[in-house]
């Protein structure tokens, strides 16, 4: 599943290379050069984890990761910084940073914090999923509506776990067509499988923000 990377990062010449090194290693990545953007890019792409430098020009890192947990914000975090002393890291941390890497780094490093990010949500993930007269089985990739199983492809399957975690929040159908379809996708295989999830569970769960994306409410 193609990992979704929002890059925090001042400096032209390192974003540059670290949103270029992450694509090449199939990561989607979105990369902004101000703190004072972090929030509202976040919840409007709804990034699978942030990439956080703490020296940047506007609003210290360490704040922005104040304001993201006010928030209940729990994307994972992992700062990226120059800053060395160990009361920086252990203070990153405190304030709920996932995890913390110091200029200057290597690629695959930082390649392999990421993945370590992903297994923990991975592991996070329910095995059960409640919602009205739906339940699903993740293990056992069955969906039960009113009590009985119903057929779901992969994808239909897949597509209804997302939004069904992100109940209350628009999901852009470019966030959707990243996560579940990477390369893979036709121009209308969205539609197809939101028009088989209404068909199979009720036309009124999926919801529509034409032009944006598709949610579904929260009860």
């Amino acid at each position: 599943m193609l990992m979704h990377v929002l890059l925090v990062e001042d400096d032209p010449l390192l974003g540059q290379v670290i949103e270029i090194k992450l694509q090449e290693r199939q990561y989607q990545v979105d990369w902004i050069q101000s703190g004072s953007a972090v929030l509202s890019t976040v919840r409007n792409l709804h990034p699978d984890i942030i990439i956080l430098d703490l020296n940047l020009p506007d609003i210290d890192g360490l704040e922005i990761l104040k304001r993201l947990r006010a928030e209940n914000i729990s994307t994972p975090v992992l700062i990226l910084t120059a800053r060395h002393a160990v009361e920086e890291r252990v203070n990153g941390l405190d304030l709920g940073a996932d995890d913390y890497l110091t200029k200057p780094f290597e690629m695959d490093e930082l390649e392999a914090r990421l993945r370590a990010v992903q297994r923990r949500l991975h592991g996070r993930s329910k095995e059960e999923i409640t919602f009205g007269d739906i339940k699903i089985d993740s293990a056992a990739r069955q969906v039960f509506f009113k009590g009985s199983p119903i057929e779901a492809s992969r994808r239909e399957f897949d597509l209804l776990v997302l939004l069904l975690n992100n109940t209350g929040r628009v999901m852009t159908r470019a966030k959707i067509e990243a996560t579940l379809y990477a390369d893979d996708v036709e121009s209308n295989a969205l539609e197809v499988h939101i028009h088989n999830l209404r068909k199979k569970l009720g036309k009124e769960l999926i919801s529509t923000v034409r032009g944006v994306g598709y949610y579904v409410a929260e009860r």
